[in-house]
């Protein structure tokens, strides 16, 4: 049989005579997957599910826009489609301002950044500026770690997605961020139309044409109604199908997958090890 052939009894007896070693190195990365899925603390997910809420801003008042050339777009009128609306609510929840806001009025910074904060003292364990979490980071964690916002594209619906160790507070995040971004949304919508009615007051002031005047009053009472509705609809910007619960299961780690990779692994490597010194590659 030439040297270099291999059959399966060439194979197996170098396995067969290193079967200690290999069992040993096999229970040591087994080990070290063990103790790792049980330090990794449990992550969990709260899911809330929403709609985009189309408002009609002013209906049928934005039809006597035809005789007023661009005034409407002077005042700034609401005249934004459904699609336009779903795009800034979903692009405010997912807002640094929106998200640097609610960290601080709710003092997040030493939960996400637990690790590095002093619970018995009551501050962070380094006086270094350098090293002590900012808001910014705050906002990088949750945009990359803790919060995922999915779009399905047929239906519209919008899915707000929040994983932490803690499932309650999983599932309060998600919840206090959709009320935060409604409550954001329906204050802007007020804001700018009560702006706008001090704008469209001033055009009447300024014209004695009986035909603008009547189309102004239409606007005024298009703002008003925008007005009424935002300020009576708690679901503003979002429309809430199914709030965000306290999860029950943990998402990951999945520790029994990561035992037996760390079993395969071990004992994949070491008789790979085994293999090559006791046929090493022969020199050309």
């Amino acid at each position: 049989m030439p040297h270099d052939e291999f059959t399966l009894q060439t194979l197996v007896l170098p396995l067969l005579k290193k079967w200690k070693w290999i069992v040993g190195a096999t229970a040591i990365t087994t080990s070290i997957a063990l103790a790792y899925a049980l330090i990794t603390p449990p992550v969990y997910r709260a899911d809330a599910l929403l709609a985009p809420v189309s408002s009609d801003n002013g209906g049928s008042a934005l039809g006597g826009l035809k005789g007023l050339g661009g005034l409407a777009s002077l005042a700034g009128l609401n005249m934004s489609s459904a699609g336009e609306r779903s795009i800034e609510a979903v692009a405010t929840l997912k807002s640094r301002a929106l998200t640097e806001a609610f960290v601080e009025q709710n003092n997040l910074l030493p939960i996400l950044f637990h690790k590095q904060w002093d619970k018995v003292a009551g501050r962070w364990k380094s006086a270094d500026p350098d090293e002590i979490p900012t808001l910014w980071d705050a906002n990088e964690k949750i945009e990359k770690v803790v919060r995922t916002v999915g779009e399905d594209k047929k239906t519209s619906l919008i899915t707000l997605s929040i994983e932490w160790t803690d499932p309650a507070l999983a599932a309060k995040w998600a919840n206090d961020l959709i009320s935060r971004t409604n409550d954001l949304l329906r204050k802007r919508a007020i804001e700018r139309s009560e702006n706008n009615i001090k704008f469209l007051q001033q055009q009447l002031a300024q014209t004695s044409v009986v035909e603008i005047k009547s189309s102004i009053y239409e606007l005024v009472e298009g703002e008003i109604k925008t007005i009424m509705l935002a300020q009576t609809s708690e679901d503003y910007a979002f429309r809430v199908i199914d709030p965000a619960i306290v999860p029950e299961r943990k998402i990951r780690p999945k520790r029994a997958l990561i035992v037996l990779l760390g079993f395969l692994g071990g004992l994949i490597f070491s008789s790979v090890i085994v293999l090559l010194f006791d046929h090493p590659p022969r020199p050309e």
